[in-house]
């Protein structure tokens, strides 16, 4: 797949994008463009349906949105906040440290380079990137299951994991469309490119899809 063919691709995708869901993320960035709620936000939505993130930030920044409000409820208290997202006990003790790593280290401050972010325990690089990403709209390349699955069905890259997958796209991904390349593969992949049964009926760009390892679409 050529660069001006992920150009075309990438150019439909964001002329549909506005009809279906936002990834939560990018929709607390866009709302507070607030690095640390970005943060935060990306640590509850890991293996937690965007719906459930959602509500969970929702009550969590109500009670506390800053390094320091955080520290002050107790771990149990946290836990109840953010209840039911994924690993919730063990998240509220990684919210807990980051915050007070935040506040030691870098004066409460979200850092805005990718190696620093990875330094906070609990942060990996798909947390990493995407708050560079979208807190920062400096240029990264954050991939998830959307992401990763969607780059090889379009034969874009041939890689096994997410992380072979981010390096693979750094090399073959213009740099022109690495901010928008997820949250619009994540939407995509949400709404029509499921990981089985794709609704490859509707979906604006079948024509050109190469549909490498779907075995059954709708």
């Amino acid at each position: 797949m050529t660069p001006q063919t992920v150009g075309d691709l990438i150019k439909t995708l964001r002329r549909e994008a506005p009809s279906w869901n936002a990834p939560i993320v990018t929709l607390v960035a866009a709302h507070t463009r607030d690095p640390f709620q970005t943060l935060i936000s990306c640590i509850l939505s890991l293996r937690t349906k965007d719906e459930t993130t959602a509500a969970a930030t929702r009550r969590l920044f109500e009670r506390a949105s800053t390094p320091d409000a955080m520290l002050k409820i107790p771990v149990r208290q946290l836990e109840r906040l953010i209840f039911p997202v994924g690993f919730y006990r063990t998240k509220a003790r990684v919210i807990r440290g980051i915050s007070s790593d935040l506040k030691t280290r870098y004066g409460g401050e979200v850092p805005d380079d990718l190696d620093a972010l990875l330094t906070l325990k609990g942060v990996g690089r798909k947390t990493a990137n995407l708050v560079v990403t979208e807190a920062f709209r400096k240029p990264g390349i954050c991939v998830d299951t959307h992401v990763h699955r969607i780059s090889n069905r379009w034969g874009l890259v041939e890689t096994t994991t997410p992380e072979k997958t981010e390096m693979a796209l750094r090399e073959v991904l213009p740099r022109r469309h690495w901010l928008e390349y997820n949250p619009l593969l994540v939407a995509f992949g949400q709404t029509l490119c499921h990981p089985t049964s794709p609704w490859c009926s509707r979906c604006p760009i079948e024509h050109r899809c190469p549909r490498l390892g779907v075995v059954r679409s709708r």
